[in-house]
């Protein structure tokens, strides 16, 4: 069974920066895909970012551009670096693992860009 951690989450100025993380255990963590989701007030959770296995990436288009995803294997560590934030970012996120054998979601870390 898969754990997720998220941390990072905070409070910050729209065109500011945040990195996300989000730390995994088990010892398969090299072969699981991995995403980041959100879930503004109100509204239906959406994929932000995912990365394979293998290091292939794709992002939404509304953060295309601006969010980058990555994954340090060594570390069993999935991030997410947020640059131009801005205020419809603001969400709880949530990290994801999936694999053939099961499907796993973090807690979520709250995200707030506001001046």
């Amino acid at each position: 069974q898969v754990q997720l951690v998220e941390s990072g989450g905070g409070l910050v100025q729209p065109g500011g920066s945040l990195r996300l993380s989000c730390a995994a255990s088990g010892s398969a963590f090299s072969a699981y895909s991995m995403g980041w989701y959100r879930q503004a007030p109100g509204k239906q959770r959406e994929l932000v970012a995912t990365i394979t296995s293998g290091g292939g990436t794709n992002y939404a288009d509304s953060v295309k551009g601006r969010f980058t995803i990555s994954r340090d294997n060594a570390k069993n560590t999935v991030y997410l670096q947020m640059n131009s934030l801005k205020p419809e970012d603001t969400a709880v996120y949530y990290c994801r693992a999936w694999y053939t054998f099961g499907n796993y979601w973090g807690q979520g870390t709250q995200v707030t860009v506001s001046s």
